[in-house]
């Protein structure tokens, strides 16, 4: 493993260990989880459970954290893997300050009279290149 690779994990490390809280429970209950391009996926009926107490702009189909990926099933990370992706790239850059900037971008986009979802800037950016990500 090269160093700046090493590093990126590690820097996104402290986000990671919280999906990774999240790994047991979701086996446990019957959920699956698999490494598709160097990040944990989890599936499950625990982590659709999780999912579904987080409410953003509706239900929550799937969710980065670091390089761990949740989602309700399979199908729903198939489709949004190539956007989960990019909010990896941004946790690889971002480290352990991505949960609080995303937070503060959603906030700035309400209190703008925009919306908190699509106008977050880390949400923009990986709906603009998610289709240039290979998964």
């Amino acid at each position: 493993m090269k160093f700046t690779t090493f590093f990126r994990y590690l820097w996104a490390f402290p986000n990671t260990s919280i999906g990774l809280l999240l790994l047991i429970p979701s086996l446990v209950s019957g959920g699956r989880a698999r490494s598709v391009s160097g990040v944990l996926e989890i599936t499950g009926s625990f982590a659709a459970w999780v999912l579904q107490r987080i409410s953003f702009r509706g239900p929550v189909a799937a969710l980065t954290l670091g390089h761990v990926v949740l989602g309700v099933d399979e199908e729903t990370l198939e489709w949004w893997r190539s956007h989960e992706l990019i909010h990896v790239r941004q946790y690889e850059q971002w480290g352990l300050f991505f949960i609080p900037a995303y937070l503060f971008s959603s906030l700035a986009a309400r209190l703008k009279g925009k919306d908190s979802y699509l106008d977050n800037r880390f949400e923009a950016e990986a709906f603009s290149l998610q289709r240039s990500v290979k998964s």
